[in-house]
């Protein structure tokens, strides 16, 4: 099969295409023929080692969509033929096949009663909206009535939460941005207001009289992180789900925490895929079934064959992209 694999971590150039054998499905997985692959910074920090060293040649990929060709032992619910979209929490969406837990592989046909999913959605859809709803409903415990700022507001995740936290009932939701034209990007996508980082927490008081938000959601790490402790309400929670900016760890006193009613909290999909599956999959299935209904739009904004996956993860390191970007893999 054709595949987009590195056998050492690096920059963009260490991906290479390749011909490899086509996995098979062990006990209570599923083999997909990849129609679509979404491209997520996951992917960036799998192929820059942070998931560890690379074993031979590694396929990255962690969401795709494509036809069920082939299940392993025990597997029930999707079946040989199904047009699909999956979550791969190991990997391998950048090729022409791709194993997947049957849990993580909902059937596109199960959600045409909401509206339904084309494959091209689908592809773009398992990773970012099941994070996006999990930081949100799990990690960030958003109740109705609450505010929320979303770091990153132009990208993948960015683009869909202030939609889901609308969804949700947030009252108000804020996002931040690096450029003023990302910043008229995310405006398209619910947010009351958008805010350059620089500064961001003045401009959140700004904008809430005072008061902070409820709810921030945070990817990016370093001063970044830091500084949303200050643009807290009381009882506000920061809800770390990435570390884009790549800067070394916090280390965050608890003093201030206390005596500011704030709280941190993390959400990390890869942890719930091996120790909570059901709340995984619930939170998979709601998302999904939001954006096949029409009350959240995944904007695809590129489109790159399998062969340049290079450059769509170059662009999206150097944080040169907007919305959501897919690889065209099927045929």
């Amino acid at each position: 099969m054709r595949a987009v694999a590195f056998k050492e971590v690096g920059g963009p150039e260490v991906l290479r295409a390749v011909e490899l054998a086509a996995p098979v499905p062990g006990p209570g997985a599923v083999l997909i023929r990849v129609a679509y692959a979404g491209v997520n910074y996951g992917e960036v920090q799998h192929r820059l080692g942070d998931f560890g060293p690379s074993e031979g040649e590694t396929v990255t990929g962690l969401e795709a969509s494509g036809t069920v060709v082939a299940l392993g032992g025990g597997v029930t619910g999707p079946a040989v033929g199904d047009e699909v979209a999956a979550y791969l929490p190991d990997g391998g969406g950048y090729a022409e096949y791709a194993t997947a837990p049957a849990p993580f592989v909902f059937p596109l046909a199960e959600l045409a009663e909401l509206g339904g999913l084309d494959l091209r959605t689908a592809g773009a859809a398992p990773l970012v909206l099941t994070t996006a709803y999990g930081v949100l409903a799990g990690a960030g415990h958003l109740a109705a009535g609450e505010t929320v700022l979303v770091h990153a507001a132009a990208g993948g995740v960015g683009s869909a939460a202030a939609q889901l936290a609308r969804s949700l009932g947030a009252a108000a939701v804020y996002g931040t941005v690096s450029t003023e034209e990302k910043a008229e990007y995310a405006s398209r996508f619910g947010y009351d207001e958008v805010f350059l980082r620089d500064g961001f927490p003045d401009a959140v008081r700004k904008a809430t009289s005072g008061r902070g938000v409820d709810l921030i959601l945070d990817p990016i790490g370093g001063p970044t992180r830091l500084a949303s402790f200050e643009a807290l309400a009381p009882f506000g929670r920061v809800a770390v789900y990435g570390e884009a900016a790549r800067h070394p760890d916090l280390h965050l006193p608890v003093l201030p925490v206390w005596k500011n009613n704030r709280a941190l909290t993390g959400y990390n999909i890869g942890d719930l895929s091996r120790r909570a599956p059901d709340t995984l999959r619930r939170h998979a299935r709601a998302a999904l079934g939001l954006v096949a209904s029409g009350a959240v739009r995944i904007d695809i904004t590129a489109e790159y064959d399998l062969a340049d996956a290079p450059e769509a993860q170059r662009l999206l390191e150097a944080g040169e992209n907007t919305g959501k970007a897919v690889l065209r893999v099927g045929r």
